[in-house]
């Protein structure tokens, strides 16, 4: 799971202008899933989200790409 929550982190802190505020936490979803939130700057949150969702879209694909490959469930979502 640490590998994930790396991963998330990588990707948000590429995305944003203030990489140093990008907290990124774990924690124990309903039905084994992983639940990875991602907490960036106020002014970040657009970046994160893109139009009409396709950044946060692209990133929750590729988190759950990895996941199933290592055999959990991961879903991602924005503080």
């Amino acid at each position: 799971m640490a590998d994930l929550k790396e991963l998330v982190t990588l990707l948000a802190k590429s995305l944003v202008e203030h990489p140093d505020q990008v907290e990124v936490r774990s924690e124990e979803g309903s039905g084994g899933a992983k639940n990875l939130l991602i907490k960036v700057a106020d002014d970040d949150k657009g970046k994160i989200i893109g139009k009409q969702g396709k950044v946060i879209k692209a990133v929750r694909a590729v988190v759950g790409a990895a996941a199933s490959k290592s055999g959990e469930k991961a879903l991602v979502d924005l503080e």
